[in-house]
């Protein structure tokens, strides 16, 4: 039951969605429908709204009810695997600007947080905001020493509004998730939970500073990307001190070839940096729209990109990274098969899916693109309709891959901002196979032997006794009387396999251990010896590895 405490809160959020004619979305809450004699009292209707689109409407309502749902929109937006692209498309143009708070209040929270008036802190702090959204608000200063920063200011009372508006939600997706006919897809709990954990991501501006400063670290050269520096000193939890930068938002053209950059070579770095991110350092930026993106407009010759916003990122457990790696791989280069058998090695679809199903699936979504030039060809609109069309055969996707397929969204739209003819597909492929051929060489693989030596030594004693108890475990299961010769064949052929990949496992552990050790216990041979050592350990892991039939 929903708590009565919220029932007026409803009922105003259903008087909005009626006046901007979104009759739908009140007729599929069955809480509303006891309320249409009376609907011309709950709403009169905003002008000219009949003759906009769905989208368009839905965007003025959610910015009309408030920041809170603003951000669920935002977040709805990358949904595209759910939610229609026309409502998507709308969605996308939501911005979150409000009213600023008054510039006194920005300053005692400043005091408070850092425990100093801002006189002694910065030489001068300017009370009128550079910028305002629903939770922070920007601010320029200088320090003492004459540098310019920004300091970003969570909204007073932020917290106690997010948790009531939270609450808020959830009950209208709770209401969504029993009523709604299409619930099962568009599964409104799931986007809630995404809208909550967001914002409780962004209400901490610590962690803010800490993802600048880790990919800060990560494109150290600044060559392709500035991040500009943090100031730990005044730095908290609701405070965060960033270095002043100066440049131009990435869709602003006319400025960027005011300035003299290569478009073409910028957009292609942008596409360069996006699979590095993801790929290479696994911590990307997962708000990367052109506000948040900008030009360096004082490097002409080595243009660059300078991020801003860090309050989103994203990162893949490791295994969805290499299986997602591989996708890309073979869909660049058209392996259909190949891809159907990732997604099932990967656990996102179930063992007992027909591969050739799949297949055809895959093929029937990729040929029709493969027919224009490459240049012509949306990388992220394929990835969507194949993650659309994997939901019928019951595709699992994490959240960070959500979050990484708005991010390849944002990217190829920026990328085709600042060259209209890029090839996608020429671009990534390339440094996607450089990256996955340097983070899974034979010497990366032996330093990370290395790096987890220790802990593997720690546990060697234990290793003869899990090995006996594993054997013994084996060999002590239910006898039973086979009579049929298939099953005889098929039983003899498993336990051969098993027999050969614990021979080839305990093989492979000792020499990648030997190698690790010569490395690290005798540097004076050189690498050869451990190099040699370990490429063999993975040789007999290989040996050991069943195939697929």
């Amino acid at each position: 039951m929903t708590p009565l405490k919220v029932v007026p809160r409803l009922l105003r959020v259903a008087s909005v969605l009626l006046a901007y004619r979104l009759d739908e979305l009140v007729d599929a809450t069955h809480l509303y429908r006891p309320l249409k004699l009376l609907r011309p009292l709950l709403a009169r209707p905003r002008a000219n709204v009949a003759q906009l689109s769905r989208g368009e409407r839905l965007r003025l309502a959610l910015t009309e009810l408030g920041p809170i749902f603003v951000k669920a929109g935002q977040v709805l937006s990358t949904r595209r695997d759910l939610v229609p692209a026309d409502i998507a498309d709308e969605l996308s143009l939501l911005q979150d600007r409000v009213t600023p708070f008054p510039g006194a209040e920005a300053r005692a929270i400043v005091e408070q947080q850092l425990n100093a008036s801002t006189d002694q802190l910065y030489a001068h702090f300017d009370e009128t905001p550079l910028a305002s959204a629903s939770i922070a608000q920007v601010h320029a200063a200088t320090l003492r020493d004459g540098r310019e920063v920004v300091v970003k200011v969570l909204r007073p009372g932020i917290d106690a509004q997010i948790a009531r508006d939270v609450k808020l939600l959830r009950s209208l997706g709770e209401l969504a998730q029993r009523w709604h006919p299409n619930a099962d897809k568009i599964r409104p709990l799931d986007v809630v939970a995404e809208v909550e954990k967001m914002l409780e991501n962004e209400l901490d501006l610590q962690r803010e500073g800490a993802s600048a400063s880790l990919l800060k670290r990560n494109f150290a050269s600044g060559v392709d990307l500035y991040v500009p520096s943090v100031h730990w000193e005044l730095t908290a939890a609701r405070v965060l001190t960033l270095e002043r930068v100066s440049g131009v938002s990435s869709d602003d053209i006319a400025a960027i070839d005011a300035a003299g950059i290569d478009r073409k070579a910028l957009a292609a770095k942008g596409v360069r940096v996006f699979y590095e991110q993801v790929f290479r350092d696994n911590f990307f930026h997962a708000d990367a729209h052109p506000g948040n993106i900008w030009v360096d407009t004082a490097r002409t010759g080595e243009p660059r990109f300078i991020a801003l916003d860090f309050g989103i990122m994203g990162s893949l457990p490791e295994a969805d990274q290499y299986w997602l790696a591989q996708n890309f791989i073979a869909l660049f280069e058209r392996d259909y098969a190949r891809i159907a058998q990732l997604h099932v090695a990967a656990g996102w679809m179930p063992a007992t899916l027909r591969l050739d199903e799949l297949e055809a699936a895959v093929r029937t979504v990729c040929e029709p693109y493969f027919t224009r030039p490459l240049s012509q060809i949306s990388l992220a609109e394929l990835v969507v309709k194949l993650f659309q069309t994997a939901r019928r055969f019951e595709l699992t996707l994490q959240p960070q891959l959500i979050l990484l397929q708005k991010t390849l969204l944002n990217i190829e739209g920026v990328g085709r901002m600042l060259d209209p003819e890029i090839d996608i597909w020429a671009v990534a492929h390339p440094v996607l196979k450089r990256i996955l051929r340097e983070r899974y060489s034979p010497l990366r693989t032996l330093r990370d032997v290395r790096k987890r030596l220790p802990e593997w030594l720690h546990h060697a004693p234990q290793f003869p006794e899990l090995v006996r108890d594993a054997l013994r475990q084996a060999g002590s299961g239910e006898q039973r009387v086979v009579s049929d010769p298939l099953a005889l064949t098929l039983l003899r052929d498993n336990a051969r396999r098993q027999h050969k990949l614990l021979v080839c496992g305990l093989l492979g552990g000792a020499l990648l251990i030997g190698s690790a050790l010569l490395w690290t216990l005798a540097p004076q041979h050189g690498l050869w010896p451990p190099l040699g050592a370990g490429v063999a350990g993975l040789l007999a892991f290989a040996m050991g590895w069943p195939r697929s039939r």
